[in-house]
């Protein structure tokens, strides 16, 4: 500071002005050292420069080698105390005199013995390998040989190098230590295994079918899942962090109780119990915020890779392409709680039983966008309900991530909340409604029901999807509550990245030609309906006789692709089967009437009602189906055809001149006991009141 006389500190020896950095205090050694070296007697405020410092370090280090070296040469000069060294103990081993009938190869510290190849990059084979190859392979590597790094993986050998061992012995000739050695090695690993039932952390005790059964993921699937979130939890004494994983996909897809997955992965009920929470919040920290949510994939992502351009045709707008999202709640079932508020508020009148319900959002193509929820199963959250809440709350900011006219396809269930869509300049497609008093949709209504039916079905398979993960699908306990929105969500977040998409997009051309055909088909009016109220068909009086194959002989053959051009689907061909295998089990006959000779009224039981039957009129030519018409909801449409009028055309076209007694629908009614088959008692004609004499 101003006014003060600067201080100044100087090395003992060489008088240099040193700096902070460049001093040391003189320590007693080094004043010793000073004072033997120099004759130079210093105070405790004495500073040292590095320079001298370094070399009285130097100095220090070489008198004390030279000490160390002294005391050794004492201690050798002295016959009495001086110790031979000890030579080193050679491992003595025996001839390889032992032949067994094993294949072995050849050993080679030079060249891969696997491909061939010369060094220098070589590795030394591990026993541990060599002992997986001789297991799983029976095959005897000798110890020493060498491959290249590229055949080794995750400590084994790769499937494809294996296959390319070449063995060069019949017989292996071994000593008794390498005999020994391999003993003590399988031992271990009985040993080991005695201990782990079920080992996911060795790469070789598990192969990918058995991954696929126990986990729902391929083996691949399973150690990069594993990867995404292992730095979100630990090892434990009784588990490792892949077990732990294990056990939690073991419980979602196979739903066993937390006493069978103890007993199967050999630890205790609790340590399974903790081992399900930990991986839960590790999989919702670490996995699911980037495979799921509307903040992890962006709208146009979802317009460019997930939405079907059948879909854009369809409902979308084809010159400005626009994000199609299809919703629908799914129903998680639980216990009944002793908690009569939540009781009250679970329980779902429409199932019967309580519940709760997510909200789930699907593309076109069945990737799950978002998990909303769960939401009560009360009158008060019902479907429109959950969506107004969704919006009005803005969940997930999805009021900024849908923009105008982006389309939601939903069910009737949702038609209170389309004011609110509408205000926000969101299109809503619902199949539509049954008018008050009618039996059946127009012609108009049926059509349009089947476009939007196109593309809404993807949401009910994905809602299978789900409950494919046995556990979502059981009956859950009450203290799993809490817990149900985190299972959903991490099921969809791991079918979104490691299972295939549910309605994938594989030929554009395709779905603009289908796409333009069903259109074309909706602008049309379905004649034969016209025809058959004009002419009061559906009262006129009918002789009914029982179908065969003479009164069908002049109907024109089918074939599978004619079908489903016809169907515009799979689905109500799927359920031709099972209607006429119920004719041919003569347990409902199909009834048919010719009101002229190319129309054909039908009668077929109703696969929901025992005392319903649906009338069906087709006209037909020489070569094929020109028009059809059925009585039931949706028979009038043109848009495809209802499942009764594909059983029949399915049955006519071709299959009732197979000759086939069974379509693959089996009975499993035979082995059911009926307790209207009662055999009648037997009344004995001696009991009859005719044969009393009076």
């Amino acid at each position: 500071m101003p006014g003060q006389k600067a201080c100044y500190f100087q090395c003992v020896l060489c008088s240099k002005r040193t700096k902070p950095k460049e001093r040391r205090k003189v320590t007693p050694s080094v004043k010793k050292f000073l004072r033997k070296s120099f004759l130079l007697e210093c105070t405790a405020n004495d500073v040292i420069c590095n320079k001298y410092r370094l070399k009285f370090c130097r100095d220090s280090n070489e008198s004390s080698r030279a000490v160390t070296a002294k005391e050794k040469n004492r201690k050798t000069d002295s016959d009495d105390e001086f110790e031979p060294p000890q030579p080193k103990q050679q491992k003595l081993s025996s001839p390889p005199s032992v032949s067994l009938s094993i294949k072995s190869t050849v050993k080679s510290h030079g060249y891969c013995i696997i491909c061939r190849k010369p060094g220098p990059k070589l590795i030394v084979i591990s026993p541990d390998i060599r002992t997986k190859v001789l297991i799983n392979n029976n095959v005897l590597i000798p110890a020493g040989s060498h491959c290249c790094p590229s055949h080794i993986t995750e400590d084994c050998l790769s499937d494809e190098s294996i296959e390319s061992i070449q063995t060069m012995h019949e017989q292996s000739y071994l000593n008794r230590s390498t005999i020994l050695d391999i003993v003590t090695r399988l031992r271990e690993i009985c040993i080991r295994q005695n201990k782990v039932r079920l080992d996911f952390d060795s790469p070789g005790t598990l192969q990918d079918d058995d991954y696929k059964e126990l986990t729902g993921l391929s083996k691949h699937a399973f150690d990069d899942l594993f990867s995404c979130i292992e730095a979100y939890f630990r090892n434990t004494p009784t588990r490792s962090q892949r077990c732990s994983l294990a056990i939690f996909l073991c419980k979602m897809r196979n739903g066993l109780s937390n006493k069978f997955l103890a007993t199967l992965f050999n630890i205790s009920k609790s340590s399974v119990r903790r081992a399900i929470s930990t991986v839960r919040k590790a999989m919702m920290r670490g996995f699911v915020p980037q495979n799921l949510g509307f903040n992890h994939i962006s709208r146009e992502k979802v317009i460019s890779d997930h939405t079907r351009q059948i879909a854009q045709s369809l409902l979308g707008d084809v010159g400005i392409p626009k994000a199609i999202l299809v919703l629908d709640g799914t129903y998680i079932y639980i216990e009944k709680s002793n908690n009569f508020h939540f009781q009250r508020r679970s329980y779902s009148l429409h199932k019967g039983r309580p519940l709760v319900k997510p909200m789930v959002i699907t593309t076109t193509t069945g990737y799950y966008v978002s998990i909303l929820g769960p939401y009560f199963a009360d009158s008060k959250n019902n479907d429109a309900s959950i969506l107004t809440h969704i919006l009005k709350s803005n969940v997930e900011d999805i009021r900024n991530w849908v923009e105008k006219d982006d389309t939601f396809v939903v069910d009737r269930g949702f038609r209170d909340s389309l004011t609110l869509l509408e205000d926000l300049g969101i299109k809503a497609e619902m199949p539509r409604f049954l008018g008050r008093g009618d039996k059946q949709m127009t012609t108009e209504d049926a059509k349009m029901s089947r476009l939007v039916t196109k593309v809404r079905w993807v949401v009910e398979s994905a809602n299978a999807r789900i409950k494919m993960w046995k556990y979502l699908a059981k009956t859950l306990p009450t203290n799993q509550v809490p817990n149900i929105g985190d299972y959903v969500r991490i099921v969809c977040a791991l079918s979104n990245k490691y299972f295939p998409p549910l309605n994938p997009t594989l030929d554009h051309e395709a779905d603009e030609s289908e796409a333009a055909k069903m259109l074309h088909l909706s602008r049309k009016v379905n004649e034969l309906k016209n025809y058959v109220e004009e002419n009061g068909l559906v009262r006129k009086t009918a002789k009914w006789k029982r179908v065969n194959d003479d009164d069908i002989d002049d109907f024109p053959t089918i074939d599978e692709e004619r079908l489903r051009n016809i169907t515009c689907g799979t689905y109500q061909l799927k359920l031709s089967t099972s209607y006429i295998q119920e004719h041919v089990d003569n347990e409902s006959d199909i009834f048919i009437h010719k009101d002229d000779p190319t129309l054909l009224r039908i009668k077929i039981q109703s696969r929901h009602t025992s005392s319903r039957k649906y009338t069906v009129w087709i006209r037909y030519s020489d070569t094929d189906v020109e028009s059809w018409y059925c009585l039931c909801r949706a028979g009038a449409r043109v848009v495809g055809v209802c499942s009764h009028v594909a059983a029949l055309l399915w049955y006519f076209g071709g299959a009732s001149s197979s000759g086939r007694s069974s379509f693959g629908v089996r009975d499993w009614g035979a082995t059911i006991t009926d307790a209207v088959d009662i055999i009648p008692e037997i009344i004995d004609g001696s009991d009859s009141e005719d044969d009393i004499e009076e």
